[in-house]
């Protein structure tokens, strides 16, 4: 779900040449949700092997780092690590859309109807442990870097970043920000993707540059403040928010009452729709549990073992993939 910070996040368009030779810290949960989400066949379903094995992340993994090695950029992968007991709402919250999803695309299936059923599938995608593990081995065929974080990877991304060991997080989440990363790229993992709209046509979409000071300079905030418009909004720890209060009016009142946080929960009636305490999420924005990795090393590809498994295992065409 991530934080709803459109109104305050300024971005600049930015192209992956411009990321050539820097290492990007990726949020690797939230890329392969993604391609989960959208690499599927008519009927919605996911792309899979004779004996159905899930490959629709592996197909876009296997694309996306590919095209971000050929335009120089360094990609080091960050996967999520245990999320903290106060995630557990937002945890069942997806659990329950996904079951409600499902039963939508029986239904659609049994009037076999393609379009129903395309829109249903899409939001029935399970990340497994299975799928985790083979996402790693890919990378690891590929010579791409990864590091297992200890709880949120959004948060093992920005430390990484704000310690100089990465130039930028990617995520399609704001929560990065509030994590303290000095820079966030968003669209990393549909750039070039042309988009159809009977409205608009087509466009290519374009990598999003999101810079940490120039968001807290242009809306006149500091760090603790734009965590606690966070907080109002509704967070993956606090789900929704305080009901009644969006972006903008978030935003008021945060530069209102000025760093007095307390008083201003207070008065927006924050215990009544949150039961997660503001202050222990603010807490965790602040100080997020890290792995303590401070190094990692890019590495040739191993073709052999990259055959061996998209090819035999997973059965990508040799040719199509350009696996040589």
């Amino acid at each position: 779900m991530g934080v709803k910070l459109n109104d305050v996040a300024v971005f600049e368009e930015i192209n992956l040449q411009k990321l050539s030779g820097r290492i990007v810290a990726i949020d690797a949960f939230n890329m392969l949700y993604q391609f989960l989400a959208t690499i599927r066949g008519a009927d919605g379903t996911p792309l899979k092997t004779a004996d159905g094995k899930t490959t629709s992340h592996l197909v876009g993994l296997f694309a996306r780092a590919s095209n971000f090695l050929e335009s120089g950029m360094k990609p080091l992968f960050v996967f999520d690590g245990e999320s903290p007991e106060f995630k557990r709402k937002e945890r069942e919250r997806r659990k329950e859309l996904k079951m409600q999803a499902m039963k939508e695309y029986e239904m659609a299936e049994q009037e076999q109807d393609i379009e129903r059923m395309k829109k249903y599938a899409a939001r029935t995608s399970l990340l497994t442990k299975e799928m985790v593990d083979d996402a790693k081995r890919l990378l690891d065929a590929m010579g791409i870097p990864f590091i297992q974080a200890k709880s949120e990877g959004e948060a093992e991304a920005a430390r990484l970043v704000s310690a100089g060991k990465a130039y930028a997080s990617a995520s399609e989440d704001y929560d990065s920000l509030l994590f303290g990363s000095p820079r966030l790229i968003r669209q990393l993992s549909v750039t070039g993707k042309r988009r159809i709209s009977k409205k608009l046509g087509t466009y290519t979409v374009q990598p999003q540059m999101i810079t940490l000071e120039r968001v807290l300079n242009e809306a006149g905030l500091d760090r603790k403040q734009l965590i606690a418009l966070g907080i109002l909004v509704g967070t993956d720890f606090n789900i929704g928010g305080v009901k009644g209060i969006g972006p903008k009016k978030g935003l008021k009142m945060v530069k209102e009452y000025e760093g007095d946080f307390e008083k201003m929960f207070k008065e927006a009636e924050y215990e009544k729709y949150c039961e997660t305490p503001w202050d222990e999420i603010m807490e965790f924005f602040l100080n997020p549990p890290d792995s303590g990795v401070e190094s990692f090393e890019f590495k040739s590809i191993d073709e052999e073992k990259l055959k061996k498994m998209l090819v035999e295992e997973y059965e990508f065409s040799e040719e199509r993939q350009q696996i040589s």
